[in-house]
């Protein structure tokens, strides 16, 4: 579903932000990418969402080459950014249908495939309020409903769940394990929460300064009765929860 070999973005003034990164990720997945604040985790995500484009390497994308295909990469993925994006000011039932209808949905069918979603992630009902109106937690899974629209193979999460409540982030959780035990749908998350990379990914990769320094399973990394966060201290020097309390003060 993703590989890539040798991806690379260096920005202007020689900042290498991702360092010939080989990622690979199979079809019904659900995989971790950990790493400190700026080692090159949203970086890479914006190369594999096609919004940035890289400088070195090769990769393919839900079965498509991301430099001389990029458009059919954003048809065959869905992608929820760190900061979301659902509109605020009108009812959130009437956004959706008008995207459906931008993917080329007739108006039926646009109305019918927001229904869909919104009741797959337990929104029915919310949806004639507006963004401002919701909690964090069902503003993230509207974030969703507008990423899983076009029927994606492949979803991109970027920190899903910061600044969740336990019970949203819980609840988020369940949705995320729904849509690929239901949908078959490949899940590719940032992250900096131990029990969520624990809890619901297959494997995790870990970035440090732009390269892949460790992957495996959780239980393959824990061995010794290590926890997740002694192995990122042992990689990366740094705490993975000290990286999460910074990411949810919005560091």
């Amino acid at each position: 579903m993703i590989k890539t070999t040798g991806l690379g973005k260096t920005f202007e003034g020689g900042v290498e932000a991702v360092q010939g990164v080989d990622i690979t990720v199979e079809s019904g997945e659900i995989v971790g990418f950990l790493g400190p604040n700026g080692a090159g985790k949203t970086t890479t995500m914006r190369m594999l969402t096609t919004l940035l484009r890289p400088t070195a390497g090769t990769a393919t994308v839900a079965g498509r080459d991301l430099l001389g295909d990029a458009r059919e990469v954003r048809r065959r993925i869905g992608y929820v950014s760190q900061s979301g994006g659902i509109p605020f000011g009108t009812p959130l039932k009437d956004e959706l249908e008008l995207q459906g209808m931008l993917y080329g949905l007739g108006r039926g069918p646009a109305v019918a495939k927001a229904a869909e979603v919104v009741a797959g992630l337990g929104l029915a009902g919310l949806d004639t309020r507006s963004g401002e109106t919701l909690s964090g937690g069902q503003r993230r899974r509207f974030d969703m409903a507008f990423a899983l629209l076009h029927d994606p193979v492949l979803l991109f999460l970027d920190e899903p769940t910061t600044g969740l409540d336990p019970q949203s982030r819980a609840n988020l959780w369940d949705h995320i394990r729904t849509l690929r035990a239901e949908k078959g749908i490949t899940v590719f998350l940032t992250t900096h929460y131990l029990d969520e990379a624990d809890a619901l990914c297959d494997r995790v990769l870990i970035i440090d300064h732009g390269r892949i320094v460790a992957e495996g399973a959780p239980a393959e990394l824990k061995t010794g009765g290590r926890t997740l966060d002694d192995v990122f201290l042992d990689i990366t020097g740094r705490s993975l929860r000290e990286e999460s309390e910074l990411s949810g003060k919005g560091a």
